[in-house]
Parts: C-alpha cells; sequence; structure tokens
C-alpha cells in the first residue's frame, strides 16, 4: 500500500519549560506575537489514513484541545524525560471516546521508566479509571503500524473498569499481568501491513549519553532531543522534504545540538527545508530570528532552507 504524503502539525516547539518561562520577564517571554508561545515538543502526524502523535508531554490536554484532535492511532514515545511523557494519564479520554486502548510505541528503559512512573496504570486487578495502555517494544528498526482490529473495543463498567468485548459478546478484562500489556519489536516486524497501516523508520540518536529515537514518515524526519546523531544513521535521512531538528541555544549544549551544529547538519542531511524545535528563550522573537536565519544560511551557503517552527505550523 502507498501511505501518500505524510502532513505534520507542530504540537509544541519549546524546550522542557516551555515558552514563555514561569517568572521570566526578557524580551521573549514577554512578546505578544503568538509564535513564540510555545508547548513541550510534540508533533502530530497524518499519514497513511492514521493519526500518530510523537511525545506526550505535559500539555498534551491543551495540545490535543487546540488542534481539535479527538483520536489517536498510535503515540511514539522519543525517550522518557518528563516532558515527553508526563502527559499520558490523559489518554484516558480517548479510551472512553475511542473504546480503544492507547497503542504506545517506546524503547525497552522508556518502558521501564513508565512503569516506575505511573505505577497505577500496572497494578493488577486494575484499578478502575486508570488509563488502558496497549504497549509496543520497538528499537532503531522500522515498524509497523495498522489500524487496530474492531475486536479490541472497549466497554466500561461503572465502578469495576474497563473490559473487551468479544466478538461472541462476552467481557474479559483488558489486562490480568504485564505480559497483557506488551508486544515486542519482534511481533511488530512480522505483522503483516494491514489495509491502512503504515511503516515508521527510527532514527537512532544520544541526548547526552541517553539513546533515543527520532522518527522517519514517509519523506518528513523528526528528531528532537538529540546532541548527536551516530554515522550509521545518516542514510535514513536521504532524500527529504522536510526535516525537524532541535536547537536550544547558541553555545555548545550537553545534550541538545547548537544552533551553528543544526545548520551543519542541515547543510549535510540536505532537505528541502530544516524546521528547528525545542527552542529556547535565549534565541530571539520569532520574526528576528527568521531574518537571522536567512542571513547565516546565505552566509554558509546552507543548502536547506532552515527556518525556526512555531506551534500549529503544518508541512506536508
Amino acid at each position: 500500500m502507498n501511505p501518500g504524503k505524510a502532513r505534520l502539525t507542530f504540537l509544541g516547539t519549546g524546550t522542557s519549560q516551555g515558552v514563555p518561562i514561569i517568572g521570566c520577564r526578557c524580551k521573549v517571554c514577554m512578546s505578544q506575537d503568538s509564535h513564540d508561545k510555545r508547548f513541550r515538543a510534540s508533533a502530530f502526524i497524518e499519514y497513511g489514513g492514521l493519526n500518530i502523535l510523537v511525545d506526550a508531554g505535559p500539555d498534551f490536554r491543551m495540545q490535543m484541545l487546540s488542534q481539535g484532535i479527538s483520536h489517536l492511532d498510535a503515540i511514539l514515545l522519543t525517550h522518557n524525560h518528563k516532558d515527553h511523557t508526563g502527559g499520558l494519564d490523559d489518554v484516558r479520554s480517548l479510551n472512553y471516546i475511542d473504546k480503544r486502548a492507547s497503542e504506545i510505541y517506546c524503547e525497552r528503559n522508556v518502558l521501564e521508566d513508565l512503569i516506575r512512573e505511573y505505577p497505577y496504570v500496572f497494578k493488577f486487578p486494575k484499578y478502575p479509571g486508570a488509563p488502558e495502555w496497549h504497549l509496543h517494544v520497538i528499537d532503531e528498526r522500522p515498524f509497523t503500524i495498522s489500524k487496530e482490529s474492531s475486536e479490541k473495543e472497549l466497554v466500561w463498567i461503572h465502578d469495576v473498569g474497563y473490559h473487551y468485548k468479544l466478538p461472541d459478546g462476552s467481557l474479559v478484562p483488558t489486562a490480568r499481568c504485564l505480559e497483557d500489556m506488551i508486544e515486542e519489536a519482534d511481533q511488530l516486524q512480522a505483522k503483516a501491513p494491514g489495509q491502512e497501516s503504515i511503516t515508521v523508520i527510527p532514527i537512532r540518536g544520544l541526548h547526552d549519553k541517553l539513546p533515543v529515537l527520532g522518527f522517519r514518515f514517509g519523506d518528513i524526519a523528526y528528531i528532537t532531543d538529540m546532541s548527536a546523531i551516530p554515522e550509521s544513521e545518516f542514510s535514513k535521512l536521504e532524500g527529504l522534504r522536510h526535516l525537524t531538528l532541535n536547537t536550544v541555544g547558541y553555545p555548545k549544549h550537553h545534550s541538545h545540538f547548537s544552533l551553528f551544529e543544526t545548520l551543519e547538519l542541515a547543510d549535510r542531511i540536505g532537505a528541502g527545508h530544516t524546521w528547528l524545535t525545542h527552542l529556547s528563550h535565549s534565541f530571539p522573537v520569532h520574526e528576528q530570528f527568521c531574518k537571522d536565519l536567512e542571513h547565516l544560511c546565505a552566509e554558509k551557503k546552507i543548502r536547506s532552507v532552515v527556518r525556526p517552527a512555531y506551534d500549529g505550523l503544518v508541512i506536508e
């Protein structure tokens, strides 16, 4: 199946503190330009008939409401930091409306942190009202996301919790142990693509010393919270129309690309457009930053159009 073009909406383009930062009175934080109001970094991708979210941080609820998003087929997590996982409890609303468990794709170390940070989700028998998650353990290998079958419909029983409704009409609890909630990467690899399915290509990177993932959807790649990309991964970034890269400031940073490192990567990868995300208040206001980037890219002869992303921006 040809999934067609991917469409990406930036739901958040700020750092772990967002912009404005609480208590800060700098020019960027005081700006009235909506382009300078930044939720924590997250993206919404429409691809092959599927709705996919990358990262569900503390602003997840407001991001869903601001964009009118009421259905997700998958949530992909880049890594286990709170500004990327802190909103996962709020999928409860989608569980109830969609009558589906939330399909969450993450690495094994991220899963282990979720078990510690959301213990009530993994307590059996399950606490009534806890969010319903179905976890897919992934790594840097490509994997398939498909529309979930109608046989996994959730039924809410008051004061008892969710059950799955089987084809014969009987009801069974959604999970009785941790293994009921997890599907391993090998099974994802073997899963036959359905009529509505897409292949996602993970991009391995390092966030300081922490292994993290970016993701490629067709000819759009979304990378955030990286300070290094292994040489072996650059072949996954060839032929892009749009590339998203993170940067938090001008000087070198231990866990994020500096602006000048990002410009070097933009030139090396050579996507048609490179969009900057995870932006801090140390950059100028949006209008001035656009002018500065245009000047810098012309001066350095960068072979990609580089611009700062902003919340609500759509690329396709």
